[in-house]
């Protein structure tokens, strides 16, 4: 089960998160919807250690947890980015093995193994050798996706991946999270797209206007 409790964010005399309370039980799929503005990238960064809220805490199976400051070998939280953020000068191989190798202290033998077995897994072998602009964006998202399970997150984050997708594309990232799903993943995705959402998650979280606090669990 993975908590949050009471996190509130501001920006200067601008409150984005307000004493939100949130459950996540393990295995299941959160999506976190909202209009602009009202918070749903802010939480996920909060979630994922890329911001620091001012206040509120995170558990995970009622262990506390910082996100910013994970311990040492072990990942709690995994992001793929809207715009993956993937190396250009790098292969899609050392993309996916370099925080592995880096973070984790696997060697490049275990880190190559894990990654192919990923790729395999999310319909991308024989791409290991790939540079990013030789894929299409379904595939560089898939990739991203795949370097993001390469640092064995117990939660899954996703900043709206269908933004940018085709029906067929979004299809299959549907696919894919329903795929990690059978494989006991938690995973939280933030989107616009309620269609999407309905489809996918177990439960929306619907983060209201600024004026409002936090959110409501539908």
């Amino acid at each position: 089960m993975l908590e949050l409790k009471n996190i509130t964010k501001t920006f200067g005399s601008r409150t984005i998160l307000d004493h939100l309370n949130l459950q996540i039980p393990s295995g299941e799929i959160l999506a976190i919807v909202g209009p602009s503005g009202a918070g749903k990238t802010t939480l996920l960064r909060c979630l994922s250690g890329l911001e620091v809220p001012d206040s509120g805490s995170f558990l995970l199976d009622g262990q506390a947890f910082d996100p910013a400051k994970p311990a040492s070998n072990e990942q709690i939280t995994g992001v793929v980015f809207q715009d993956y953020q993937l190396f250009p000068n790098l292969t899609v191989l050392d993309n996916i093995t370099l925080a592995p190798k880096l973070a984790l202290k696997q060697d490049k033998t275990t880190a190559q193994k894990k990654a192919k077995e990923l790729l395999n897994k999310l319909d991308l072998a024989g791409k290991e050798d790939l540079y990013p602009y030789q894929l299409s964006g379904g595939q560089q998202q898939r990739v991203a996706i795949v370097r993001a399970l390469a640092m064995e997150p117990q939660v899954l984050c996703y900043d709206e991946p269908t933004s940018a997708l085709d029906p067929a594309l979004r299809e299959k990232v549907s696919q894919i999270i329903l795929k990690l799903k059978n494989d006991q993943m938690t995973q939280v995705i933030v989107t616009h797209d309620m269609d999407f959402a309905k489809q996918t998650a177990d439960k929306i979280f619907t983060v209201e206007a600024l004026d409002a606090k936090g959110g409501t669990a539908v």
